[in-house]
């Protein structure tokens, strides 16, 4: 189970450290791809084969299934964890986050969001100003 918030740097070469206690729910590696809003998900490598069966499930047929098929899929990248807990994150994923020196890391239970530092404030204040809609919307289905 992920959960948390942590900023991290991102060096020179494109390499983020994941936290400690994060990486030991990951192992050695991890599967990284384009998320929504902008941000990058990670994924365990079980976790990312549970969503890819369930995205290889979907209708060819439907365009809105190949484009989300495209989005993850294609997007995405395995990566491995360097001595001091650093992945690479290739430079498509970093362009399509619009991520620079720093980056927020956030768990959501069955993965890890990466996103630029701003994108992370800016989409966490709009949220906040929205907590009563969203309760409600929560109540709707059921939590």
């Amino acid at each position: 189970m992920f959960i948390g918030e942590y900023t991290h740097s991102i060096d020179q070469k494109g390499r983020v450290a994941l936290p400690v206690k994060l990486r030991k729910e990951l192992g050695s590696g991890a599967v990284i791809t384009r998320g929504l809003d902008n941000c990058l998900w990670v994924f365990t490598k079980k976790e990312w084969e549970n969503l890819a069966s369930k995205l290889a499930a979907l209708p060819i047929s439907d365009p809105k299934s190949r484009a989300f098929s495209r989005l993850m899929l294609a997007g995405a990248m395995e990566v491995e964890f360097d001595s001091q807990g650093r992945a690479l994150i290739p430079g498509y994923l970093k362009a399509y986050a619009s991520l620079k020196n720093q980056a927020v890391i956030a768990g959501l239970y069955s993965r890890l969001e990466i996103w630029d530092v701003n994108r992370w404030q800016q989409f966490k204040m709009t949220t906040e100003k929205q907590t009563d809609e969203i309760s409600h919307h929560m109540m709707d289905l059921g939590v």
